[in-house]
């Protein structure tokens, strides 16, 4: 998994939520946040937090990643746009690496699922035809964009910049110019939840 890194993303302000989503209790311990992580720190990869909230990097910062080390934060600087700038400051942080993206606000997800989306991958690697695909879940009705991987090569960072510097932030607008792979992932695993009737079933 050499050049691979893992990337959670929690800079969302949960206004459908009503709450600071990462900061939910999860039933199987701790916060959301501390949930996801759990997860990314099962796979040999280094991790990266994307967060402006001093609360979730406190949270990060005493955890360890996948390979022993401290977890690095991304404090995002403004504006705070959605996902897709935070995708462009990762892609010009780890330039020629792979990304693989993760929300906080996908609290079924498990590593298995994890670990599929990354061999999906590994399996395209060799293919001549995608390269330097980016490999998405997919959850048999729709394309997850936000839990995928995003190989940063020059080429994908350079329409990225141009993209967003003529005023696109719709990660999807974007993702209709790129090489996109569907990794179908079992569906259960992918749920969002964005506001509070979503996480039924979750609340301790």
């Amino acid at each position: 998994m050499s050049g691979l890194r893992a990337c959670l993303l929690s800079g969302g302000v949960s206004r459908r939520m009503g709450t600071d989503k990462a900061l939910l209790p999860h039933p199987a311990g701790g916060t959301w946040l501390e949930f996801h992580l759990a997860q990314l720190a099962a796979l040999p990869l280094p991790i990266t937090l994307v967060s402006h909230h001093q609360a979730h990097q406190a949270l990060a910062r005493p955890l360890r990643d996948g390979l022993g080390q401290p977890i690095t934060v991304l404090e995002e600087p403004p504006p705070r746009e959605g996902p897709l700038l935070a995708l462009e400051r990762l892609m010009a942080l780890y330039p020629d690496q792979d990304l693989l993206l993760c929300p906080v606000d996908m609290p079924w997800l498990e590593a298995a699922a994890l670990d599929a989306l990354l061999a999906a991958t590994a399996g395209h690697a060799g293919a001549a035809q995608t390269p330097t695909a980016i490999h998405l879940a997919h959850d048999g009705r729709r394309l997850q964009p936000l839990l995928g991987v995003y190989p940063a090569h020059p080429g994908r960072r350079q329409r990225l910049r141009a993209f967003t510097a003529a005023g696109g932030r719709r990660l999807q607008d974007w993702l209709a110019g790129e090489a996109v792979v569907a990794v179908p992932l079992p569906p259960a695993g992918l749920r969002n939840a964005n506001r509070p009737d979503d996480a039924t079933g979750l609340w301790p």
